[in-house]
Order: structure tokens, then sequence, then C-alpha cells
């Protein structure tokens, strides 16, 4: 059984719990064992471009943390999954910014040392041997559903970090997860768009106009439902949905679900215990054309 330091962020305890439970239902059923810990904080990215130094100690401040409990990361937000690779990545080869970090860290009685593997829930699923184990436990697979993919911006950045593990410009992971649980991906115009949350603080408008354009292609694609890996990117299809909805036209109600979610449907997890009440967009129907 692998074991991994849960970072869950900001978001997913205030408005993506879905997200956790669903993760932790799957993880328990694939024999990952997550370990919580109150240490850790912000992964510093919301100050990223107000003050760099702050944002920076604020992410080295969570990898010393992992760096003293001798375990690895497992993200679910991608935002702090990129933010904290890339606050790795800098400390590791900028020796002049990892000795004004340390410190800082010193007066708190920590000192970041030496890396930390960061690794998003939905890359540690992709391992052979975790693919191996999703199909083992399928009892119900979703070939009768389809669905669009929404990767994200941070998921696949920085590139010179993620490059590394899969082609950026024609991403794969997320496709072979729901491959393996026979569910059918259609895609869609503006795949690749941004969510539209980095600018939702200052230009709301803007903002709900990108994730309007990417559900109106969906919605045209003919997709019964939406897949995300980002709490944040939920929050802009699924939390502002019904906002969209009477802005834009949309026809329909487009359910937006978590990768873990539709994981544990295939796996025979019933609906709440998987979050799915907790979602804004209720997938009733969805859900009723997999009980029959």
């Amino acid at each position: 059984m692998e074991r991994y330091l849960l970072f869950l962020g900001c978001t997913i305890p205030a408005r993506a719990r879905n997200y956790e439970i669903s993760t932790r239902k799957v993880a328990e059923r694939l024999g990952i064992e997550f370990v919580d810990t109150e240490e850790f904080i912000c992964c510093g990215f919301p100050l990223r471009d107000s003050d760099r130094f702050k944002a920076y100690l604020i992410g080295a401040y969570n990898l010393s943390v992992a760096n003293n409990r001798g375990l690895n990361i497992c993200t679910l937000c991608s935002s702090c999954t990129s933010f904290l690779s890339e606050v790795q990545y800098d400390l590791l080869n900028d020796p002049e910014l990892r000795e004004r970090i340390n410190i800082e860290l010193s007066k708190i009685g920590l000192k970041f040392e030496s890396p930390t593997e960061i690794r998003h829930f939905v890359r540690i699923l992709n391992e052979d041997s975790y693919i191996r184990r999703i199909k083992e436990n399928i009892k119900e697979g979703l070939d009768s559903i389809s669905v669009s993919i929404h990767y994200g911006c941070h998921y696949l950045r920085p590139s010179h970090i993620f490059g590394k593990l899969e082609d950026l410009e024609s991403p794969n992971t997320i496709h072979r997860i729901l491959s393996c649980i026979d569910c059918k991906v259609l895609d869609y115009e503006g795949e690749k768009d941004c969510c539209g949350g980095p600018i939702l603080p200052v230009d709301e408008k803007t903002a709900l106009g990108l994730s309007g354009n990417k559900l109106m292609n969906i919605e045209h694609a003919g997709a019964d439902a939406m897949v995300v890996v980002c709490p944040f990117c939920a929050v802009m299809f699924d939390g502002n949905q019904k906002a969209i909805r009477q802005e834009y036209g949309l026809k329909r109600d487009i359910p937006v679900l978590f990768l873990p979610q539709l994981i544990g449907l295939s796996f025979g997890f019933l609906p709440k215990e998987l979050g799915f009440n907790l979602n804004v967009i209720k997938a009733k129907e969805l859900l009723s054309r997999l009980s029959k």
C-alpha cells in the first residue's frame, strides 16, 4: 500500500467536498493510503503575482512539512500541484533563493533540504499498477454515457515540469482512465481553453464568458456530462452554471463531475457515497440511465 500526504488546499474543503469524498473512496479501494496533517496551509498560489517571495515561502513551508514527515504529496487541485511543483523546481535550481527561503523557515524550525514528490491524484492513477487495479475493480462499465473532458491550464503547466509527463498539446491521462471504465469521450471545440477562473476576481463577465463558451461547445458535442480534475474549474462550470445558462443561453443543464466520481460509479459505489448530492448541477438523468 502506497502512502501519501494528502494536500487538499483551500478550495476543496470549502467548495468541493464531493471531490475529496469520491477521491478517498476510490483511493481506499485501490490500496492508496492518505495521511492527513493539520500542518498544511494554503499552497501560496493566490499570492504569486502580488508577492512572489512570500508565495514561495508559503509553498516551501508545505514542502518542508512533507520533508519532515518523510512522505510524498498527493494533490487534487491542479493549481496547488502546479505551484508547489514550480516552487520546488526553483528552490532546487536557485541556491540564492533557497538560502533566503531557508533563513525565514529557520525561524520556525524548518528547512527545505530535499525534493518531495508532488503528484496529482490522476497521475498516480495512471501508473500501470493502478490502471490494472482499476480494471480489476470495475463492476459496472459506463459505456451508456458520454463525457467531454476539461484538462484545465494548471494540470498541464508549468510546461518545463509537466511536459516530461505527457504531451501537453495532446494530453491523454484523463482519457486513459475513462477508457478503462468504458466511458465514451467526445471531443469539442475549444477543449484546451481556460475555465476563466483566474480572471474571475477582476472581470466576472469575461470569466463567465469563457466558461459559457466551453459549456455551449460541450452541449453542441452532445456530451452527457463534463469531467474535471480541479476544484476551481468545477466552481466555474458547476457553481456558476445557473448564471451562465441564464446569460449565455445554454439549453440544458450539463452535470460537471470529478473524475473520481465516475471511477467510483464504475466500482459500484452509490452516488451519495461519492458526493453526488453535493454537485450543484444534479446528474439525475445520467445516474438513472446507469441504474437501468
